[in-house]
């Protein structure tokens, strides 16, 4: 709007200074054709004429100067319609970014936030990375034992199936030789008893005979 006014006054300034000159210069003419004793008829006439010829191109010069700059002004307008329609634009398009970059803003420290918290996360599977590998580790030096205990208790499993063996062979000796120590003291016995039987009957024998 101010520039508008402007302009506007600019122009009216440049419309009156060219008056001004168009006025003067018809009064120099008038006076130069009104001098007597300046120069002589034909000259004034000659002047005269000159000068017409003059005013009529610097009024046809002023007339064009005037349109130009009325078509200057015009333009301006439209230029200065253009420039506050695209100033608005831009003030649109500033406020759109400046929301924009708001929320970029807020969204770079979401993720500062969540950076900090993945931190936070990573050294704590560090730390518990770190105790599994240790309990790993013990786990492994455990399993070592154990399958050294296994293999010992395993050697030791078949030795005592070993001495098992063994040992069922020999009970399984001494259960036949128990039969047979049975069996030969079955046959003593009634051997003893055979050999016992005369005796018993002369000892029968002889308290008849007493």
């Amino acid at each position: 709007m101010t520039a508008t006014k402007s302009s506007h006054k600019m122009r009216n300034i440049v419309i009156a200074i060219l008056a001004l000159w168009s006025i003067i210069s018809l009064i120099i003419i008038v006076v130069w054709a009104t001098s007597p004793d300046l120069k002589g008829a034909s000259e004034c006439n000659a002047s005269l004429k000159n000068l017409k010829e003059k005013y009529a191109d610097e009024k046809n010069t002023w007339n064009n100067d005037r349109h130009a700059l009325e078509e200057l002004v015009r333009q301006g307008r439209t230029n200065q319609s253009l420039l506050l329609t695209r100033i608005d634009q831009l003030k649109d398009q500033l406020r759109l970014l400046n929301q924009s970059l708001d929320s970029c803003l807020h969204h770079s420290e979401m993720l500062k936030d969540n950076i900090t918290v993945l931190k936070h996360e990573i050294e704590l599977h560090k730390a518990i990375e770190a105790n599994l590998t240790a309990n790993i580790t013990l786990q492994e030096e455990m399993i070592e034992l154990l399958q050294h205990n296994l293999t010992q208790n395993a050697i030791s499993l078949d030795s005592c199936t070993s001495m098992q063996k063994a040992a069922h062979n020999l009970q399984t000796a001494a259960e036949k030789k128990t039969e047979g120590c049975q069996s030969s003291k079955q046959f003593l016995q009634k051997q003893l008893e055979k050999c016992k039987h005369p005796f018993n009957t002369i000892a029968e024998l002889t308290r008849k005979l007493e």
